[in-house]
């Protein structure tokens, strides 16, 4: 668990440094700091923490608007931080899909036993309810649609994923064009020669330490395309 990464995200740099002094205390290791929501968007991309605590006040846009779009992507857990306690502010954060929410002035302290709580909550669920597909260091949960590589999440696109999940479902086996085309785009999908080589080589740069030299996507002359075992 102390080596999950926490994005904090506030406007104001003595909240996130005692912050991230207390969480260090309790032994969390990789703490990141965002103080707009521009920035906050842009650390969780580039990083992908293991969960977010947001402040709702930042200064180009709300915290709110961060977990909209975050949540387009991402089930992250997220933590909201506010000088607002109306009950309307509470209801607005959950169901955006916030996960807490905690009232300014707070206890660091207790910021970081919310963090421990929801990490292990995660943790064990992770363990007791989701299946992965695990080759080599490449990962992949159908059911929360998301795909780690060496313990980093990677950003597919919709047909990417399911693509990704459909070779991978069939790891050592040959899968020709036309079974792929079938079972990913459907059976009345025209044109998928050339949108399946397109598709296939975005897969490989995200996905392969060099795309021109594959270790997982193999293609197989004549007849298509297999996932690595």
């Amino acid at each position: 668990m102390y080596n999950k990464k926490i994005l904090l995200v506030d406007d104001e740099i003595d909240i996130l440094d005692m912050m991230e002094t207390v969480l260090k205390k309790e032994g969390f290791k990789h703490i990141l700091k965002a103080t707009t929501g521009k920035s906050a968007i842009e650390e969780y991309k580039n990083n992908s923490p293991d969960i977010i605590v947001l402040d709702i006040m930042l200064p180009d846009f709300d915290g709110y608007e961060v977990c909209k779009q975050i949540r387009e992507i991402s089930i992250v857990p997220i933590v909201f931080l506010s000088a607002k306690d109306e009950e309307i502010d509470k209801l607005l954060s959950f169901a955006l899909g916030g996960d807490d929410y905690i009232t300014k002035p707070f206890s660091p302290k207790e910021v970081a036993y919310r963090i421990k709580a929801i990490l292990k909550r995660e943790q064990l669920y992770k363990e007791q309810n989701t299946e992965w597909i695990e080759i080599g260091d490449i990962r992949i949960c159908e059911e929360k649609g998301r795909v780690e590589k060496a313990g980093k999440e990677i950003q597919l696109t919709a047909m990417e994923f399911k693509l990704l999940v459909y070779l991978a479902q069939n790891k050592g086996i040959i899968m020709s064009k036309s079974q792929i085309i079938e079972n990913v785009w459907g059976s009345d999908f025209e044109g998928f020669d050339n949108t399946l080589m397109v598709h296939i080589r975005h897969l490989r740069e995200k996905l392969e330490d060099d795309a021109a030299e594959p270790q997982y996507i193999h293609t197989i002359k004549k007849m298509g395309y297999k996932f690595a075992e």
